[in-house]
């Protein structure tokens, strides 16, 4: 599909059906799958061969929705995980193991900050956490010998800090090590990150690629591009004999376009098992197919509602990169000339006590610790998704405690504006 335009991937990418074949994505529901011979089996163990033998490593169906994800990328190989979670783990734990460093943006989701700041650390994996409006100086002295990966999200979770993805990724690259960023809110419809030198990216396909708060999953896609080889002394996991596999030196087997995500298969989901079920991937795919039209509309509700409440007087600020008045807004139509997302963020002028008062009053948008949903929802980050933070931490992140999360979903803009209006009246 590579002569084909976003939109027509986003319909008919991953999949071309044969004469006779089914129109849908199948869904191959089956844990194992049958060979005539061991001899044949023993070729895919071996790598050898490509095929199927377990669906805790690979399955057809989520396999070729990993396609169209990697055909919207723009990526040369991908793989789904079973949630955005385990996208970003395994994104980093294939390439960062115990004594290895990662240089993060301090302004990421608060289950991603926590997942590399305290679990990873149990692992004996450093983290430098950034701001993602550090200087060129700032970020390089973030490195250290032992530096493994970049991190950042394209827009931030629940911040909407926008990441400077060259900026990122030229420090990444001085330094021998590949950028790789969380492209959830956007979408490859919005930004497509390795256009501008990410090298690896990853996904919460739970948000807008289903848009319909009906599975958990990730994604990780590989640009095909960074050299492992030449910088084989930092990621000797690739470019040295994997013992637990046959001998096999990824890097040099699978070159770089298929080395990564073969590693990440063959060893990380392997011995973890964070496997997406088929029937998922294939809800996830009828997700994908209207992205690009969904997409459209979560960002026009998402600016008319930060619009609004940029004129209220019971706000103190509104942030959303749409808006001209945002310090991100120039960086954003650079790497998002459509616009971004429909999440707004904004702290009520009462503070936290007004922001538990207003969450009570609204009648159409529920209250969700889902976010990027067909369906508007709202959430208090500091009392759900990231009170494992504290406050200095929130601060860092750009996340006050009364703070209030907004995912403008696909209701006609009009009936949104009146239940914001309604909740803030009453304040």
């Amino acid at each position: 599909m590579s002569d084909y335009r976003l939109n027509t991937k986003c319909v008919q990418g991953g999949y071309t059906p044969k004469n006779g074949e089914p129109r849908q994505i199948p869904i191959i529901q089956s844990t194992t799958f049958k060979y005539d011979t061991s001899e044949d089996m023993g070729k895919l163990f071996d790598l050898e061969a490509s095929g199927y033998f377990y669906s805790r490593l690979q399955n057809p169906t989520c396999d070729m929705v990993a396609a169209k994800i990697a055909e919207l990328e723009g990526g040369t190989a991908a793989m789904l995980t079973g949630s955005g979670q385990s996208a970003n783990f395994f994104a980093l734990f294939n390439i960062c193991e115990n004594g290895g460093h990662i240089v993060a943006s301090s302004s990421i989701y608060g289950g991603t900050f926590n997942l590399i700041a305290v679990t990873m650390a149990k692992m004996g994996i450093e983290v430098t956490f950034v701001s993602p409006d550090a200087s060129e100086e700032e970020l390089n002295a973030a490195f250290k010998d032992n530096t493994k990966a970049v991190f950042g999200e394209t827009i931030a979770n629940p911040a909407l800090t926008v990441l400077d993805i060259e900026k990122f990724a030229k420090a990444a690259h001085e330094h021998g090590v590949p950028l790789i960023v969380d492209n959830t809110f956007p979408t490859p419809v919005n930004c497509r990150p390795i256009e501008w030198g990410a090298d690896i990216v990853t996904h919460s396909t739970t948000k807008y690629m289903d848009g319909h708060g009906s599975c958990v999953g990730g994604a990780i896609i590989d640009s095909g591009k960074f050299d492992w080889m030449a910088h084989a002394d930092k990621f000797p996991g690739l470019c040295t004999p994997d013992e637990s596999y046959h001998g096999i030196t990824y890097a040099e087997k699978f070159g770089k376009e298929g080395a990564y995500i073969t590693k990440a298969t063959a060893q990380l989901m392997r011995d973890f098992g964070c496997v997406q079920s088929p029937n998922s991937a294939f809800i996830l795919n009828l997700g994908l197919e209207s992205l690009h039209v969904r997409m459209a509309r979560h960002v026009e509700n998402g600016l008319t509602v930060a619009e609004f409440l940029e004129g209220r007087e019971e706000v103190k600020f509104v942030n959303y990169p749409g808006l001209a008045s945002n310090k991100y807004h120039e960086i954003a139509k650079k790497y998002m000339p459509n616009g971004g997302c429909g999440v707004v963020s904004f702290e009520l002028a009462g503070g936290r006590s007004a922001a538990e008062k207003f969450m009570k009053n609204l009648k159409l948008a529920a209250i969700e610790t889902h976010v990027a949903d067909a369906r508007t929802c709202c959430l208090n980050p500091a009392s759900s998704t990231h009170r494992q933070m504290t406050d200095e931490q929130l601060e860092e992140a750009g996340i006050p405690a009364g703070l209030i999360r907004i995912s403008c979903g696909l209701e006609d803009k009009e009936d949104l504006i009146a239940d914001l209006k309604q909740a803030l009246e009453q304040l």
